[in-house]
């Protein structure tokens, strides 16, 4: 068992959706720790729910895991909330740099 996979491990969407999370985990470092436990976690949370739930739906039905990712889509639009908010806190800048290594 070694080697043992799952088949969503190939799938590059859900290998994106980790890129994203480590991006989301690099960038909200510089958030205020006042916000730790506020738009910080939200957005680690929305961030970690797309490959959650693209995860989660694969291998069953496809109609199932098409439900499934609309899940993980809207994470994404909360993703995409949780900037506009970091953005006008000055958080962050609209041409924001993650400047994670990768």
């Amino acid at each position: 068992m070694e080697n043992s996979k799952f088949k969503f491990e190939d799938l590059i969407v859900y290998q994106k959706a980790l890129d994203f999370v480590d991006d989301i985990y690099c960038l909200t470092k510089r958030f205020p720790k006042d916000e730790l436990y506020g738009l910080t976690s939200q957005y680690k949370r929305a961030a970690a729910s797309i490959p959650l739930n693209i995860a989660e739906g694969s291998g069953d039905t496809d109609a199932q895991f098409n439900r499934y990712l609309q899940m993980a889509w809207d994470s994404v639009k909360e993703c995409v909330v949780c900037s506009t908010i970091a953005r006008r806190q000055d958080f962050i800048s609209a041409d924001e740099d993650f400047g994670c290594k990768k």
